[in-house]
């Protein structure tokens, strides 16, 4: 999660504060930035009707996220934090672990402030507003989906050690990132990664190629995966109301079991997966 953040937002790093919370300037975007925005929303808007789950569109109806231009943070807060008590801060780009964890924990989330430039429309290394606001926001309007970031933050902060901290992150991944649901119409998106991107919103519900795997915390915290490429493996909840218990505990000791197994790469079955086959209705989504 960590990255040097000043190349984007063009600050230099005597301008950066310890917890890299930084003024939007929402004033300061161009035109052209606008449009950019505008086209990415209007294209992901429409690739996205039946195949994202109700509670996401729910989220950007209510927050007004339009593909009118850029919104401002101050406007999305008002909203946010009287429904889940979330805000959103502005940051440079990815930020260290523990700070990524400790704005979580507050119910603040880090989202970077510069957008795509238009020759990096289809695909950016590094997310940028468009990800963060349009992807991640919506659904911290949800009360089951938000308490979970937030206990996420607090179980980051809990464990030092780089193999626990891999494990974790890989709830996050194969969850806020890449998680799918399942519901009355079929297996829909909730993973921001997958709801930014048009070839991975088509490709998570209607590839054959994929892994479509019961969700299961250890199973999920054994689990590598890639950056790079579209994913192997997709871990579907049956519903936001069984997100996982993060608390300390129930965590530690999924995370004691998922320590004495072996590893799995991206592209693994074993025994115990339930496999979660796509039918003709999930191919194919509602107009």
């Amino acid at each position: 999660m960590s990255s040097d953040p000043f190349i984007r937002s063009g600050l230099q790093p005597h301008q950066i504060p310890a917890d890299f919370v930084v003024d939007q300037r929402h004033g300061s975007y161009t035109a052209a930035d606008h449009e950019t925005w505008s086209k990415l929303h209007r294209r992901q808007f429409e690739l996205l009707r039946g195949r994202v789950c109700d509670e996401y569109f729910a989220g950007l109806a209510a927050l007004g996220i339009a593909a009118d231009g850029i919104p401002d943070f101050r406007d999305l807060n008002r909203a946010l934090k009287a429904a889940t008590g979330w805000e959103i801060v502005a940051v440079p780009g990815l930020v260290p672990d523990r700070v990524f964890f400790s704005h979580l924990a507050e119910r603040r989330f880090p989202a970077g402030f510069w957008i795509r430039r238009p020759e990096e429309f289809d695909y950016i290394e590094e997310p940028d507003i468009f990800h963060d606001v349009f992807g991640h926001v919506p659904l911290l309007m949800n009360p089951a989906y938000a308490d979970f970031v937030a206990a996420y933050g607090a179980a980051g902060l809990r464990y030092g050690d780089p193999e626990d901290l891999a494990r974790l992150a890989r709830l996050y991944w194969y969850s806020v990132e890449f998680g799918l649901v399942e519901t009355d119409q079929g297996l829909r998106i909730f993973g921001a990664g997958i709801a930014s991107s048009p070839g991975e919103t088509v490709y998570a519900l209607e590839s054959g190629k994929p892994n479509r795997i019961a969700f299961d915390p250890v199973r999920v915290m054994r689990t590598r995966y890639k950056i790079d490429d579209f994913q192997q493996s997709y871990f579907v909840l049956p519903g936001f109301e069984t997100m996982p218990d993060l608390s300390a505990e129930p965590l530690e000791r999924a995370m004691a079991q998922a320590r004495a197994l072996p590893e799995l790469e991206a592209d693994a079955l074993i025994a115990e997966d339930r496999r979660i086959a796509i039918d003709d209705r999930r191919r194919r989504p509602a107009a």
